[in-house]
């Protein structure tokens, strides 16, 4: 399907709104270019489904998941498809997040790093 799908559009901004404390904590570190420039976007559809940050100049999304994403089939289905349209998925768990977010933020940076050296 084509265009804008207003369904998908809801319950983005919905989760938009309903952030876990470890998308909020990693939202308040990437927004704003705050890593060496990149911009990044919050629950983004792509794809049928609604990512939790996407850095669409490299084409880079960021997933932060709970325990009930461990060893998901449906995940490793959506990684692919995702993989598949040219996206890169990094994922974290909440709980490094929250307790080791520099260690979180200094992954990501290097995978910035390394796509931009790619893409340009």
């Amino acid at each position: 399907m084509r265009g804008r799908n207003e369904k998908t559009i809801r319950i983005a901004r919905r989760l938009r709104v309903n952030q876990t404390d470890a998308e909020t904590v990693l939202w308040n570190r990437i927004r704003n270019r705050q890593i060496d420039g990149h911009k990044f976007a919050r629950q983004v559809p792509i794809s049928g489904y609604i990512c939790d940050f996407v850095c669409r100049e490299l084409n880079l999304i960021v997933e932060v998941d709970g325990g009930q994403h461990n060893e998901s089939a449906v995940d490793a289905v959506r990684d692919r498809r995702l993989t598949d349209d040219g996206y890169r998925v990094l994922r974290f768990w909440n709980n490094d997040v929250l307790g080791n977010t520099d260690g979180v933020l200094t992954t990501l940076q290097a995978e910035l790093s390394d796509r931009a050296s790619r893409f340009s």
